[in-house]
């Protein structure tokens, strides 16, 4: 995988408290930053179809996957990650899941929330590492 820093380059940051910000809030950028790491990783297996990209984005991507990575992270959290983690689980949001039940979608927001605080608290060695997890984590679940 990409190195963290390197890929993180790209995009212009600023100093930004996250802990200010809602779970909801966290989770929209961690959402892109998940996905950012997704989409990095599956094109490093080779040039192909932007369909089955696409096909193979959505099972690292989807609410099952995370909610899934959500309850394989648990125990390689700090207490702070996983207050993070709980808060963006615990969140409610104005819109409804379109693709599966609400606890399952609470649990991939969780996720997204966690991605976004480290992001956006300039922890990317730990974007990377949970991020390197999450899809070793899928990959070997998915064999």
């Amino acid at each position: 995988m990409q190195n963290i820093k390197d890929l993180m380059s790209l995009i212009p940051t600023s100093p930004i408290n996250a802990r200010e910000y809602s779970p909801l809030a966290l989770a929209y950028i961690g959402d892109a930053i998940y996905e950012t790491f997704v989409r990095t990783h599956i094109m490093q297996k080779g040039n192909t179809s932007v369909n089955k990209l696409h096909k193979m984005a959505k099972g690292f991507v989807c609410a099952e996957a995370q909610a899934e990575v959500y309850h394989a992270i648990e125990g390689i959290l700090t207490e702070d990650e996983l207050s993070v983690l709980k808060r963006g689980r615990n969140a409610k949001s104005a819109s409804s899941p379109k693709n599966s039940d609400v606890r399952t979608y609470r649990c991939a927001t969780g996720v997204e929330a966690l991605i976004g605080f480290l992001y956006l608290d300039n922890q990317l060695e730990r974007v990377q590492e949970l991020m390197v997890f999450s899809i070793n984590h899928l990959e070997q679940k998915n064999d």
